[in-house]
């Protein structure tokens, strides 16, 4: 009998196991690019960008990167913000001061490696205090391809630049 007992908890255990196992899910794996936003020579203050994933509908999953750290004026990038106001997730850890007309940023910033090639998008949105808003100053597909190359803004960006991040 008692043979029988260890055995059943034996099984048990093992079972348990393999249930907690196969039901944890850590989620997607995330790469890591280095993102070069180089902003064009216009006066003014420095620019908000927002950098978002969106679907292959054109609606926003996630927000990668916001530039700009005063939340006093994110209702002036609106796409955006009727996203993010009714999501509210944390963006405190991808948040940098805003750059001014002429000056480059280079942030990190993670990618949902099951997005790359499967119809997704990144946009880039900007806006300047007291001037025009971009809701979509620089828009592509989220391909390998894209990510090789440079990419022209139409607004404040004049261009953005990913590369894979070293590990």
């Amino acid at each position: 009998m008692k043979r029988k007992i260890t055995l059943f908890t034996g099984l048990f255990s093992l079972l348990l196991i393999s249930s907690l196992l196969v039901s944890f899910n850590p989620g997607p794996t995330k790469v890591s690019y280095k993102c070069m936003i180089q902003l064009t020579n216009y006066n003014g203050h420095g620019a908000y960008v927002v950098v978002s994933l969106l679907d292959k509908d054109g609606k926003y999953v996630e927000t990668l990167y916001v530039q700009g750290d005063d939340e006093e004026w994110y209702h002036d990038i609106p796409e955006w913000w009727s996203f993010y106001e009714k999501d509210q997730s944390d963006i405190d850890a991808i948040t940098g001061a805003t750059v001014g007309g002429g000056q480059r940023t280079i942030q990190v910033i993670q990618l949902p490696a099951d997005k790359i090639n499967a119809g997704y998008q990144l946009r880039f949105e900007t806006a300047v205090e007291d001037q025009k808003y971009y809701a979509d100053d620089l828009q592509f597909e989220l391909t390998t391809e894209n990510l090789k190359t440079k990419k022209e803004g139409k607004g404040y960006i004049r261009y953005v630049r990913m590369i894979p991040a070293s590990s």
